[in-house]
Formats: structure tokens, sequence, C-alpha cells
């Protein structure tokens, strides 16, 4: 049966979900600013005044938004359809002509603008406005930022010649960044560099460091050991030497940029898939694994589109009829549903990265078994 009137409807129910998610969302997001702030509180000392931890914690907002959008678009779209069905609206577009085909392609033009704004606010307005949030912290605390191990920061380098510069010869370097502070600047710096049957050839140890615009890093006060193989007659009784050396300045190229240390210091859930990228592709060079920063790439990808599976979760809830449940009722299983749903990913994640799983398919997974779900549960209340 044709619809009549099919854009006058789809306006229609744009307008209720849009309305029903942008509250809900603002709740949501305030909620969780409230508890940031809370935790937050215990930070302020100093020159990290009250007015700054709120700023701190106001700019980590687009992040937060790029979270909840999902959750927000379920229990939204859940309220709206139970609002329809109790007032027999939904009834009246079903006698219309709208079917479960046509309301899933109605619900896919609704999804599209929420899938631009959680574009928007992963890719682009969460990561500038966290590293904002970050500077403004770090600059009023004076402090640098760390990882979470005691040693600092851990990453594989490619070896140079002894001087630090020019082409990639067969080994490794091993890098130790104990502070990434503002402006491109490191400090407690340490380097371990192998040949290619892991013999080590020399330890450098620096105070600070920054990387230039010509893409070198400049280090200062360098305490640098070079061993060297003396020859012998035994092959098995090798004898080394051991040079030490010392440079007020010492110019280093390498592979590792700012943008690679500041990578590391954040989990990778939380970094831009053109982030994510790069370091996938710098970790692969270095023959590292990639299994968790590619999950976490695939599920950025796919995350998206998880607002449309949402959106086919809430339809069911249309059919369902008055006398099966209250409208409060249908948003708390809503808001369950939503839940087991992160719940799942997480723990699907978590599993598909301890079985190396494929990456595509670990993050493809579970939105496609729950989207599975949404047509299972349409295709029992539409015959009911």
């Amino acid at each position: 049966m044709k619809l009549l009137f099919p854009y006058i409807y789809e306006r229609y129910l744009a307008r209720q979900i849009y309305a029903a998610f942008g509250f809900i969302l603002f709740a949501l997001v305030a909620l969780f600013l409230f508890f940031d702030i809370l935790s937050e509180l215990g930070s302020v000392q100093g020159q990290y005044t009250l007015a700054l931890a709120l700023l701190h914690v106001l700019l980590k907002a687009p992040s937060r938004i790029s979270e909840i959008i999902p959750i927000a678009g379920l229990i939204g779209s859940i309220y709206v359809f139970a609002m329809l069905a109790s007032q027999s609206e939904f009834t009246i577009l079903r006698i219309a002509g709208l079917d479960v085909k046509r309301g899933l392609i109605t619900l896919g033009k609704i999804s599209l603008p929420l899938i631009v704004l959680t574009l928007v606010m992963s890719e682009w307005a969460g990561p500038y406005t966290e590293a904002k949030s970050e500077q403004i912290r770090m600059k009023a605390l004076g402090s640098s930022y760390s990882s979470q191990f005691k040693t600092g920061v851990w990453v594989k380098d490619r070896l140079r010649d002894e001087d630090g510069s020019g082409p990639v010869r067969p080994g490794v370097r091993y890098v130790n960044v104990g502070k990434v502070e503002k402006d491109n600047e490191i400090r407690d710096i340490r380097m371990y560099e192998f040949n290619d049957v892991y013999n080590l050839l020399s330890i450098r140890s620096a105070v600070s460091g920054h990387f230039d615009e010509t893409g070198i890093w400049v280090l200062n006060d360098v305490t640098e050991t070079r061993f060297k193989e003396i020859k012998q007659t035994d092959p098995l009784n090798p004898v080394f030497s051991a040079q030490t050396l010392t440079h007020p300045i010492l110019t280093l190229e390498s592979e590792v940029t700012p943008q690679i240390l500041s990578v590391l210091l954040i989990s990778p859930e939380k970094m831009s898939i053109l982030s994510l990228g790069r370091f996938i592709d710098h970790l692969q060079e270095n023959k590292q694994d990639v299994q968790r920063h590619s999950i976490a790439f695939w599920k950025k990808v796919v995350y998206p589109f998880t607002i449309f599976v949402m959106l086919a979760l809430a339809l069911p809830f249309a059919y369902l009829k008055v006398r099966a449940g209250s409208v409060g009722i249908k948003v708390f299983g809503g808001i369950m549903l939503g839940m087991s749903f992160q719940l799942f990913n997480s723990l699907f994640s978590n599993v598909g990265m301890l079985s190396a799983w494929p990456a595509f398919m670990t993050a493809l997974t579970p939105p496609l078994l729950y989207f599975l779900l949404a047509l299972m549960g349409l295709r029992w209340v539409s015959k009911a």
C-alpha cells in the first residue's frame, strides 16, 4: 500500500525524534559533566582555580557528546515511538501505508544528521578541545604529560648512523621518554641502539629536547656510550670496548614525532581515525602489534553508523500495544538495551583483541548482531 503524504510524516517523525534526542542528550551530558567536575575539584589548587577546572571539564563536552549520541538516540526514539503508540498515532501511520521497510528507510534518513554530528564531534571538535583542555590544566598545574608507566613512554624507532642521521640501516632503536611537555618539549630521554643481530651498539641519555621545524630532534646535555667489538681469534669469546662521549647539543633524525608521542599517552579509543591510521602505519613499519589499535580504528569507523542501529532497535516499541506497558517501562527497557550494547561491544572488543580476531569483524559484529535483533523484533511485533 502506498503511503499517503510521505514527506509530511517523515518531517513529523524527524521533528519529534530530534526534540527528544536533544533533550536527553543535554540531560546525559550535563550529568556526566557534573560527575567530572566533582572528580576535578580535588585538583583545584594554586593557579588551577575553580574557573579553570570548570573550563577544563567543559572543553571535554564534545568528547562526551560523541560517546553519548547513540544512547541518547535510542532512548529518545523509544520515547517518541512509545508516545505515538499510546496516542494511536502510529496505528494511523500504519493504516496509511507505513510498513516495516519504509519505516527503516525513514529512520535511515533521520539518522544521517546524527551520524554527521557524531563524526564532527569525534574526529574534529572532540580531539581539538580535548587537547586544549589538557593544555589549560597542564599550564595551570605546571605539570607534564606522562604515561601510566613509572619509567615513562617507550617507543620503537629505526636505526641510523652513529651521529643519528643518514639513511635507515639494519637494526633497531628503543626510545624512552620520561615526560612530554608543551610546545613539543621532552625530558629524561634514553635511547638504546641494537644492530640486526641485537648486539648493543650505543646508549644515549639526554636531559631535554625539542622538535624543530625541519623535523629533527634537538637534544640537550647528551651523554653517549658506544660499544664496539674488538676483533679476536676466538669468535666464541668476543671482547667489546666502550667509549663515552658528551654533547651539549645533538641533532637526531627519527620517525618518532611529537604526534606519535602524544598518541602513546592517550588510549586508542580517544584518538581520531586519522591519528589511529598514522600510528598503525608506524607500528606496522616497526613490526609491532597493531591488534588493539586496529580494533579501535574500525570501531571508530563503524561507530557513527550504530546510531541507525539504535533507531532500528527503537522501532519495535512503536508496535507494542498500550496495554503491553507504560511509556516509562518502555524507556527503561531502552536504557537497559543501550547499556547491554555498550557492555557487549566492549566485551567483544577485549575478546577479539585477546583471540587475535580480524579487527574489522570484531568491530562490526556487535552492531550487526543488534541490528539483526532489531529485525527479529520488528518481525515479531508486526505480526502480533
